[in-house]
């Protein structure tokens, strides 16, 4: 029969944490452990100070009041009608604008178009810091000339030394950001870059280019509708037919009215962004802290496998 005083003798009793000899062993290694992580402190410093800052500016958006409601009204109450004469009427859609507008801001069309014709290009592909003093931005000299305006980065084909708007629609997104609250329906633009002067004209530019855009295709939309419902009243005899297509026409001709004379067509600036004093990131302090504790844990890591697994089998 096993005995209690024969029980230190099971398999598992080797199995048992000893506190005293793991901290024994850990004293043993304050030297190792204080060294790795003092050297990984100066490594989290070092990194943390070679970071540029990042500026975010950030604009409060509200969704401007739309004249469409009236024309999708106009189209059931008499799409009955229109369908029994064999007319198919102009369609429009029940997603809001603002919704609309949203996906416009992020879609690769949109952001190459903005790149482009706003030339920035350099600004978002190349720039290397900010000086604070002369509000200028620096680029990196292997990317590209600023006095040539000459791009002359090394890259390999189908690449060329100039990106492309698809190499600049996926760095443009990284630094945009473009929210909506659910419940209140506002939408909140921010733009992040080196340049707290950049991002601020950045986030002004997107929203003066999404309200310019969206009204220029409603116009467009509403004079083809226009046009549409001008040739429906002349091939028609029918006298209910014609009061509909008057009707649906004034409502085009309003709402073209309504963009000529709106710039906030599709988005009203409730709070407009502004250039930040304060940077975004990055957070030094954090990186610091981090470092120094990833690094502590690594140094222990290390005394606890030099110790537990080579020093038994050299004792072996």
């Amino acid at each position: 029969m096993q005995q209690p005083n024969d029980l230190a003798t099971l398999p598992y009793a080797d199995d048992e944490i000893d506190l005293k000899e793991l901290f024994l062993v850990l004293w043993a290694g304050r030297w190792l452990i204080g060294g790795i992580t003092t050297f990984a402190a100066a490594i989290a410093v070092v990194v943390a100070l070679s970071m540029p800052n990042i500026y975010t500016s950030s604009a409060l958006l509200a969704p401007a009041e739309s004249a469409s409601g009236a024309m999708g009204s106009l189209m059931k109450q008499y799409g009955g009608l229109a369908s029994l004469a064999g007319i198919s009427l102009p369609g429009g859609g029940d997603t809001s604008k603002a919704q609309l507008g949203i996906e416009i801001i992020k879609s690769r069309a949109f952001v190459s178009q903005f790149i482009e014709q706003r030339r920035l290009l350099p600004d978002l592909m190349a720039a290397e810091s900010w000086s604070i003093n002369t509000g200028e931005l620096q680029y990196d000299a292997d990317l590209y000339e600023a006095q040539t305006a000459t791009w002359v980065r090394d890259v390999d084909p189908p690449k060329q030394p100039q990106p492309s708007l698809q190499e600049a629609h996926e760095a443009f997104a990284k630094i945009l950001s473009v929210s909506e609250d659910k419940k209140s329906g506002y939408v909140t633009v921010s733009i992040e870059h080196l340049s707290p002067i950049v991002a601020q004209q950045w986030v002004t530019w997107l929203v003066q280019d999404i309200n310019t855009a969206m009204r220029d295709q409603d116009i467009i939309e509403a004079e083809r509708s226009i046009e549409y419902l001008n040739q429906q009243i002349a091939t028609t005899s029918l006298a209910d037919l014609q009061t509909m297509f008057f009707e649906l026409i004034q409502s085009q001709t309003e709402t073209i009215m309504l963009a000529k004379v709106r710039p906030e067509y599709v988005f009203k600036t409730i709070d407009p962004a502004i250039v930040p004093e304060e940077k975004s990131k990055p957070k030094r302090a954090l990186i610091c802290v981090l470092g120094t504790l990833l690094g502590g844990m690594l140094a222990v890591l290390i005394v606890l496998i030099r110790h537990y697994a080579f020093g038994e089998k050299q004792s072996a």
